[in-house]
């Protein structure tokens, strides 16, 4: 693994909803990632790691997250980052490059208390519907091809995440007239 300096994000670095590039359709990125974007594409991560360290929260006065996508910090690429432990109590802590999800359920999932984001300075009501179940297809950094099969909070993490990189925020999902509808499908269930 390729060892560069990364920078350092904090949550004046973080895009606000309302700007352009949120809404955005983001690039692919070409490999191999230039000295820049490689550093770029860790920061990510690091960021994360230390949004959930909490003297590293407090002292740079950082917002706990679990994803953060490149379009989120301004980069106009297709990479994001995940750093979380699932239900199950696996650790996740990867940088997606190029993802593309390859499969999924029919079966829903939705969090009960909602979806919240890095990019969004408020609370949002309402249930966001995600696929139970996904298979996503990436590259590492360093352009190494990596499939993960996922389910239930982990497959809702990446979806979100995903989504930033389609120029899609996450109250979209959310029912207008009523919030707290969900869609009418054969199985969906709380987390």
């Amino acid at each position: 693994m390729r060892k560069v300096n990364s920078s350092f994000i904090t949550m004046k670095d973080i895009v606000r909803e309302g700007d352009p590039i949120l809404r955005k359709k983001t690039k692919p990125v070409q490999f191999p990632l230039s000295d820049e974007d490689f550093k770029r594409a860790e920061s990510l991560l690091i960021f994360l790691k230390n949004s959930q360290d909490k003297r590293m929260a407090e002292k740079y006065d950082l917002r706990e997250g679990v994803g953060l996508a490149a379009n989120q910090i301004g980069w106009d690429k297709q990479v994001f980052a995940v750093y979380f432990t699932d239900e199950q109590d696996k650790q996740f802590a990867y940088i997606f490059c190029n993802p593309k999800i390859t499969s999924h359920s029919s079966a829903m999932v939705y969090l009960e208390e909602g979806e919240g984001c890095l990019s969004v300075d408020r609370v949002v009501k309402g249930y966001v519907p995600r696929y139970e179940r996904v298979t996503i297809h990436a590259f590492t950094p360093e352009g190494i091809p990596f499939t993960l099969k996922l389910k239930g909070y982990a497959a809702v993490v990446i979806q979100h995440e995903l989504d930033h990189l389609n120029g899609v925020m996450f109250y979209d999902h959310i029912n207008k007239k009523d919030p707290s509808r969900l869609p009418e499908v054969e199985f969906i269930r709380p987390l």
